[in-house]
């Protein structure tokens, strides 16, 4: 009779709760799902958060499928989102955190907060008069607070350097543009260089202004730098290859167990169709950025410089669902014109596996030596023009490998740089110096043939250091260290001072990549 009487409940409930979109058989894998969930919400000795239950349940079952399927709530959609859109709405400031308080690195330049008066090295305490320095706010507690619809306004109380009083600043939030293309600028005469950070909707329109700009300046030689791009549209990246290939080139395709082949070719008309390209890479270059570099590569476009990329081929399909979240299911596979699958081998439902690949890698003397890459037989095609061969498996090889210097980047620097000492004291420096620096140095040219990073900041960053607890081995790490170490700060100062084109100026005179790229580039290919 008990068995009776809760098994009537439970029919009751899903009768009474759960009207089912989809016609589902009676012991369907769908209706066995539904009816779990309803007998647990109904039934459990305890309350139970249904919301919380059903997304435990989605997040179990994409992680049961490959790395890249994923679920996300309707908050990090937004935050997902933003990147790629192009923009968000805010005050439009690049700011940093140093010692529990929001220092203004730079202004977005016509923005909302330099339209008021805002300027670089403004100190931001008060929001809508909520204390935002020295209590402990977390980071997305604070932008939570700055960010908000366009039109909206909030009222900032802003401590400036030479001003006894807080100044207070109303300022109205404004679409902010997110820009994708970190550097832009000419390396030397007819060569110049473009940095994509990642490709978003407005990347192709970015990366033709910048070529545009580079043109005016004598370009006939591109080195594209693809490192550390993760990727982002397929669209954006086509739109990008297709500058560079004949008409009907095959760019990329796509092809899945219930997606036919879909296949994105050149049009004809791009810009770039002459003169030499060489595409920069690292083990962290992924899925849009790769099938750049394949395309340009299959095709013998370019040469491509660097180590083996990241190998991420798989296509999401972004599925919404109704309350604002969303499901990114993978759908198909990408393939470069010669055939190749990008995306490397995984285990399904081992992401840890998939997640400790470049540890692995390291292990394996992949980052170091080109010999500890082993490729099969099978795995070897040949480029479309010249016969070259590349090879599959996952991820893009380069043509030429730069091996990564583990004596350039020593463990002491690393130390240094995951507890954030090195970003924290420079921005302390320019915070203390840029009256006396922009005086000194009128333009960027200037600063960067005479500029020389004092000894005195070095020696607060190794203090610091030990304050906590991060020391060289021994003299000869901290030698092997300053070099690269007084590079990055001139760089972090050029930064503060100008923009990320200054910055990747100088940060790529001690790029082993930048360097193979631009002897590569002299050779007639």
């Amino acid at each position: 009779m008990k068995k009776i009487f809760i098994g009537f409940c439970l029919l009751c409930c899903l009768q009474a709760s759960a009207q089912l979109r989809f016609n589902l058989g009676q012991n369907s894998p769908q209706s066995k799902l539904q009816w779990a969930e309803a007998a647990i919400n109904s039934l459990y000795v305890d309350s139970v958060d249904e919301g919380k239950l059903v997304e435990d349940a989605i997040r179990g079952m994409l992680k049961e499928l490959d790395p890249h399927s994923s679920y996300a709530t309707p908050k990090e959609v937004k935050s997902m989102n933003e990147p790629l859109q192009g923009n968000f709405e805010g005050i439009g400031v690049q700011f940093n955190m140093v010692e529990d308080t929001l220092i203004v690195i730079q202004p977005v330049t016509n923005g909302p907060s330099e339209k008021v008066g805002i300027v670089a090295g403004d100190r931001i305490v008060l929001v809508n008069d909520t204390a935002i320095a020295g209590v402990k706010m977390s980071k997305e507690d604070i932008m939570k607070r700055l960010r908000g619809p366009k039109g909206t306004k909030v009222r900032l109380g802003v401590a400036r350097r030479g001003v006894k009083d807080l100044l207070s600043f109303t300022v109205t939030r404004d679409k902010i543009p997110v820009k994708t293309i970190d550097g832009v600028y000419m390396v030397k005469p007819g060569v110049g260089y473009i940095r994509i950070g990642s490709f978003g909707a407005t990347t192709y329109n970015e990366f033709m202004q910048g070529i545009e700009q580079l043109k005016q300046q004598g370009m006939k030689d591109l080195l594209l730098d693809l490192q550390d791009n993760g990727g982002g549209y397929l669209q954006a990246a086509a739109d990008i290859a297709n500058e560079f290939l004949g008409r009907g080139d095959l760019i990329v395709y796509t092809e899945g167990r219930r997606v036919p082949r879909s296949e994105y070719k050149a049009d004809g008309r791009g810009v770039l169709r002459d003169g030499k390209v060489v595409v920069l890479i690292n083990e962290f270059t992924a899925s849009a950025a790769e099938i750049v570099t394949g395309a340009i590569q299959d095709h013998d476009r370019g040469m491509v410089v660097g180590r083996r990329s990241f190998g991420k081929g798989l296509v999401q399909r972004p599925i919404d669902l109704p309350d604002g979240s969303m499901i990114r299911l993978t759908v198909a596979h990408y393939y470069t014109p010669t055939g190749r699958c990008i995306q490397k081998p995984y285990k399904k439902g081992d992401l840890k596996d998939y997640e400790m690949d470049l540890d692995n890698r390291l292990k394996r003397g992949e980052l170091t030596n080109p010999d500890s890459i082993h490729f099969a037989d099978s795995l070897k095609y040949k480029t479309l023009r010249k016969g070259r061969t590349v090879y599959g498996g996952g991820a893009i090889m380069p043509d030429y490998f730069v091996p990564l210097d583990t004596l350039q980047y020593t463990r002491y620097h690393r130390q240094l740089s995951a507890k954030s000492i090195v970003i924290s004291q420079s921005i302390k420096f320019i915070d203390n110096n840029r009256k006396q620096l922009r005086a000194r140095y009128a333009n960027f040219e200037q600063f960067k043939a005479d500029f020389e990073v004092p000894q005195s900041l070095v020696d607060t960053i190794v203090a610091e250091g030990e304050k906590q607890k991060v020391k060289p081995k021994d003299e000869e790490e901290l030698q092997r260290t300053l070099p690269y170490l007084r590079n990055q700060l001139k760089a972090l100062v050029a930064r503060d001072l100008w923009d990320m084109s200054e910055y990747f100026q100088i940060a790529n005179e001690q790029s082993h990549i930048y360097q193979k790229g631009l002897e590569v580039m002299a050779i007639d290919n």
